[in-house]
């Protein structure tokens, strides 16, 4: 391990900024297969003739599978090796896009964002991974990782506008075709051993895995259900999610490779740190699902007006985290998630007024603005920190449990936010607000308690 670690370091900055920029790609794909489908959904759920209950499936069905394959997929990205998986994942992902491009009906379109989810948690730890090993020193990662979450979060600055254009031209199908050049692109940059990662002996526990999807995908359904009020369903739903939580509890405690790294979680500070990653997802995913139904429906917006009325949440995404990146290295991620997190629970509290208020786009920019530095203060900082205490075989892992706990955040942002639009949108964005405003006390308050020890 220490030879290969060291001939990857050795390796011209040339080759190193090459494979970033590869994997940074990868998973700027994998985030705009979530933004640029945002502003299609009125349009998507016209030509499928879908309800709301329907248009959650289309996002959830993607960060279901997402998060709930994450766990093992980090533990697979070290096991078998970090670049193998990633490379496999591109493949499949642009596969998965050109066939949900011509998916006949919902649940075809469902199954397909599923197979997507499946191969985007093959691709994000082990991009984790590839940089943990193309930039071991801690200086040279945070920059890294600034890097990857810049280019990264450009795809949520590119996705409203490239789907509000796409659409406007070509209607929701047209946006999943970005995704091939994109793929191909990632796939060439990615080639050869400047990216080549340790392999550990690591077992995967494959039936506790699936049993944590069903929990996962049970317990999601139960919410949709509910939030349509179709209680029967939401009946049967939550009581396959507690047979199934009864199963995955009793297959981790007898497991010799458990799909939870319960090391990890008995640090205080680890939990309020993903705590705060799943929060920081549930605010921007479950607004990028809520907000574009009321700006096109409500205030008669066409797509591409929609895909702009968003820059100003999309646009720090992209400028921010290079900033942020020089702020960690200098002074370390706490401060960062905070004032990240503050920003998200005004952000939604500014959102929230300006719809009970019925107020003008200003207003409305200014909460967008909030939310969008919010994010780009967080997530870099989450990331910094969280892989910066794996050890050297762990990093995979690591990044698995974060992006994982990310995910179940964008799923419940979408089912619970989705769901409280039946009482208006301006309660969904309060809701964001509050979960900001208890991640952002919980994250602070581990600290304190760390300290006291």
């Amino acid at each position: 391990m220490t030879l290969l670690r060291s001939s990857v370091n050795l390796r011209p900055p040339r080759l190193r900024s090459r494979a970033l920029t590869g994997v940074s790609l990868g998973y700027f794909m994998v985030l705009l297969d979530m933004t640029v489908l945002s502003v299609a959904e009125p349009d998507l759920a016209s030509s499928l003739d879908t309800s709301i209950a329907g248009l959650q499936w289309a996002t959830a069905g993607y960060t279901v599978a997402f998060a709930a394959l994450l766990l093992s997929a980090g533990a697979a990205a070290d096991r078998y090796g970090a670049e193998r998986l990633f490379r496999a994942g591109i493949a499949v992902f642009t596969l998965a896009s050109v066939l949900s491009a011509f998916a006949p009906g919902l649940w075809a379109l469902v199954l397909l964002r599923a197979i997507s989810g499946v191969a985007a948690a093959a691709c994000v730890p082990a991009s984790m991974a590839m940089i943990a090993q193309l930039y071991p020193e801690p200086a040279a990662r945070a920059r890294a990782v600034s890097t990857w979450a810049a280019i990264s979060g450009a795809a949520v600055a590119a996705g409203p506008i490239a789907g509000g254009a796409l659409v406007g031209a070509a209607g929701w199908r047209s946006v999943f075709l970005v995704n091939v050049p994109i793929g191909l692109a990632v796939l060439a940059l990615t080639l050869g051993r400047a990216v080549a990662c340790p392999r550990s002996d690591r077992r995967i526990d494959w039936p506790a895995q699936l049993a944590a999807a069903a929990v996962l995908a049970l317990f999601t359904d139960a919410l949709i259900a509910a939030g349509s009020q179709a209680w029967a369903h939401a009946a049967w739903s939550s009581a396959g999610f507690g047979v199934s939580a009864l199963a995955f509890c009793g297959l981790e405690r007898h497991s010799q490779a458990p799909v939870l790294n319960r090391a990890l979680l008995r640090s205080a500070r680890v939990r309020a740190g993903l705590l705060a990653a799943a929060a920081v997802n549930f605010a921007l995913t479950g607004g990028l699902f809520v907000l574009p139904l009321l700006l096109q429906r409500e205030r008669h917006l066409d797509p591409l007006q929609t895909g702009l009325a968003f820059l100003p949440l999309t646009v720090p995404f992209a400028a921010n985290p290079p900033f942020t990146g020089k702020i960690v290295a200098r002074v370390g991620p706490r401060r960062p998630v905070l004032a990240g997190l503050a920003l998200l629970a005004a952000g939604g509290a500014v959102l929230a007024g300006v719809v009970f208020a019925n107020g003008g786009y200003p207003w409305l920019a200014v909460g967008l603005l909030m939310t969008g530095f919010g994010v780009s203060y967080a997530l870099p900082a989450l990331v910094a920190a969280l892989v910066g205490v794996a050890p050297a075989d762990t990093a995979g892992a690591v990044g698995g449990l974060l992006n994982a706990v990310r995910q179940v955040g964008a799923t419940l942002g979408v089912v619970v936010m989705g769901a409280a639009i039946a009482a208006g949108t301006g309660w969904a964005l309060v809701m964001s607000a509050a979960v900001c405003a208890i991640a952002w006390f919980v994250f602070a308050l581990a600290r304190r308690e760390q300290t006291a020890g």
